[in-house]
Parts: C-alpha cells; structure tokens; sequence
C-alpha cells in the first residue's frame, strides 16, 4: 500500500499541484540504513519529503495514533501503516525503550527513518531546541545521519482563500557520524551534544532563527496564557563544550579467562 499511495496518490498530486524542488538528493544513500532527521514546519513535511525520495521513509508516529477503536481509529491505523508509520510511545520508561526497538528494527532491517526533534511544528517558522531522543536512536543505531531541512513548507491562502503551497523545497546534507560516542549510554552531555550538533547542521540548511526554548513548551505556555521566555541564539547549544568520547568498558576476565594455575590450586601441607 505504501507504494500505491506514493506513486499513484500523493507524489503526482504533489509535483503537479506544488512543483517542489530538492537539493542534495545525492546525499541520501540508494542502499542502507540512515537516519534523517529534520525541521518541522507544517503538517505536509512527512508527505512532501517521501514524495521527493525513490526509497521508502519511515517515520515514528505518536503511538496514541494507533491506540482505540471504532471504525474512524481502525481507518487511521490502516493508513498510518500503509504510509510506512510506527508507532513510538513517548511516556518514558520501559514503554519508550520497546518502542524505540521497533524503530531499530527498521534500522536494521536497511531501510531510512525520518524524525523531527522538535517534537511538534513551529509555532512561528523558527528552529526550536531538539529533545535527546533523537540522539539516544542516533547512538544505538549507529547509522549515518543526513541532517534535512524544509524550505517553504507553509500553507498560504490565496486569493480565493485555499490554503495552498508555493513551490515547498528540500535541503538534505552531507551525513553525520557519531559512532566515537556510541559507548556513552545515558550521559546527558553526550545526548544533548548530539543532538545540538545535529540541529545546527539543520540551521545551516534552513536558514532559520534559533530559538534556545522547546517548541511544546512554547505551545503549552499559550494554551495557558502565559509568555515564556524565547532567548535567540546563533546556533543550538552555544556555548556548550564537547564532550569526551568515552572509553569503552574493560570485561572483567572470568573464570574460563583466568590461567589454569590461578583456578586450581593445590592444598598445602600432608594430606
């Protein structure tokens, strides 16, 4: 199904009705596994970016998304999977970890993964700061990772008042690797590292204003009336030193490592 949406739905009505452009397409491997992860800003970003690819793009889905039932939750589910959607919980713990599992079954299986470290759209056209989970899949994959960005995804209205796309483009970038810190676990530094290193080869594609804030914390302090602080930053983790790469942990010898001599020992004295 996800090739019969691709081919004879969503890209000829794409290229025909936005006419969008790419650039870098040569970046993006014909075989093997990637990770390529970009802006978000607007709802058509995971239609377009799939149109402008001949390999099929997988993108995590909230996994709310595959959750209920009826006949409009089944509808949904049927084409999130038929578009090449899988489902990851984001409610942390042992939830989040089975979850990623099915993203890196993906990975392993060869194919590309699309994420958006923002975690939502823009609220305003800005770069906001990626969360880590991009880096933790990042680092447990150890994959390429092509840094995306979406030129001009925004719907406008034109005079007869559609909303409408005018010429959305695609930037994708040289990949990224970071197979030095796949030894860092849950280290903090590391994972934010990461994924600001990440984010600011995006800024460099797109062109946008950094915004040192996450964008749902933006959205949850408008739904609230409140005004959260925006600090404008030349590129996401200023400042922030790099990390060492960590060393990786020595296995302890055991029992079948140890010398023949050192294992059995004969008892002193007569017998």
């Amino acid at each position: 199904m996800y090739w019969l949406f691709k081919w004879f739905a969503f890209t000829p009505a794409i290229k025909l009705i936005c006419r969008p452009w790419m650039e870098g397409r040569e970046n993006v491997p014909k075989h093997g596994a990637a990770i390529l992860v970009s802006n978000h800003l607007s709802a058509g970003d995971p239609i377009v970016l799939p149109a402008m690819l001949k390999r099929r793009l997988t993108f995590p889905a909230k996994a709310e998304l595959f959750a209920g039932g009826g006949l409009r939750a089944g509808v949904v589910k049927w084409f999130l999977t038929s578009v090449g959607m899988v489902p990851m919980d984001r409610s942390g713990g042992r939830a989040s970890a089975v979850s990623m599992d099915s993203v890196l079954k993906v990975l392993a299986d060869g194919a590309l993964i699309g994420i958006y470290p923002e975690g939502t759209r823009s609220p305003d056209g800005r770069l906001y700061k990626g969360k880590t989970g991009v880096a933790r899949l990042v680092l447990a994959a150890g994959v390429p990772v092509l840094p995306v960005a979406m030129i001009n995804t925004q719907s406008v209205r034109n005079r007869f008042g559609v909303p409408v796309w005018e010429r959305p483009g695609i930037r994708v970038g040289r990949p990224l690797d970071f197979t030095r810190y796949a030894n860092a676990g849950n280290d903090r530094n590391v994972l934010r590292w990461v994924t600001d290193e990440i984010m600011t080869a995006v800024l460099a594609l797109s062109g946008q204003e950094s915004v040192d804030v996450y964008a749902s914390s933006v959205k949850t302090a408008a739904v609230d009336g409140r005004r959260l602080e925006q600090r404008v930053i030349a590129r996401p983790g200023l400042g922030n030193p790099v990390p060492p790469i960590p060393v990786a942990p020595q296995k302890l010898p055991g029992a079948g490592d140890l010398p023949l001599k050192r294992r059995h020992r004969e008892p002193s004295g007569p017998s």
